[in-house]
């Protein structure tokens, strides 16, 4: 399959998913409610050129960890003729920040043994580690496969080569030493759509492409008098903070 077909399969797949995208887009499920907040930017002149995260320094990913986290998030929503894809809406700079909430330390979550993996998943959670330790762990682990199998840390790979490892680390077919590569795999994407289609004060959804894609309206006061009329909403998105596309 050639790279475009891969590319573009990715986002259909993805638009054809979002079902509950008014919902994820202003509290991300777990996440959206207990979130650090971006801190307001000065507004900057709109760029001339394709749009590009903005410069960010990661507070608790290793500058490693956060090339990692930049090269997956590009390969889960690429960018293509309909917008940016994850990498330039800021999804690494959302999920770096999740890593500094209650959230990602599982501070509300109940982490009480006995630990059972193989459980049935109607009974929850089972693992003793929480997102903090499944970034770090995994991140270990993937960088460790992606040199075992090309030579080179995962950042550094061709697009066909991190596509190749993403789709082994989803089917487990690749043994993680310290965590399941479907584990990871799972928070990784889960957190990469959230970052894409959550209000800009979380970090991501810069310049509102996420809303932008499905036509969403984001946090406008009211936008019900064009539920039923059978149309493409006519107005830009507005963020929690006012800001507009």
């Amino acid at each position: 399959m050639s790279q475009e077909k891969k590319g573009s399969s990715r986002r259909e797949f993805l638009l054809k998913t979002i079902t509950l995208a008014p919902a994820v887009a202003i509290g991300t499920s777990g996440v959206g409610s207990l979130t650090a907040a971006a801190p307001a930017m000065a507004k900057e002149p709109l760029p001339t050129g394709p749009q590009r995260a903005r410069n960010y320094q990661p507070s608790w990913f290793t500058p490693e960890e956060y090339a990692f986290l930049q090269a997956a998030v590009a390969r889960l929503i690429p960018a293509d003729d309909r917008g940016p894809g994850a990498l330039e809406a800021g999804v690494a700079e959302y999920i770096d920040r999740q890593m500094n909430t209650p959230y990602a330390t599982g501070a509300n979550w109940y982490m009480q043994g006995p630990f059972h993996p193989e459980a049935d998943k109607a009974l929850g959670y089972q693992l003793p580690l929480v997102p903090q330790q499944i970034y770090r762990l995994g991140l270990a682990d993937a960088d460790a496969a992606a040199k075992a199998k090309h030579g080179s840390v995962f950042a550094r790979l061709h697009a066909e080569q991190q596509d190749a490892l993403l789709e082994a680390f989803e089917a487990g077919s690749v043994e993680f030493r310290q965590v399941p590569s479907t584990l990871f795999f799972s928070y990784l994407l889960q957190n990469t759509r959230e970052g894409f289609f959550s209000d800009p004060i979380h970090g991501g959804n810069q310049g509102m492409a996420g809303w932008q894609l499905i036509g969403f309206p984001g946090a406008r006061a009211d936008f019900m008098d064009w539920v039923e009329r059978g149309e493409r909403y006519p107005f830009p998105p507005v963020s929690i903070r006012g800001e507009r596309s």
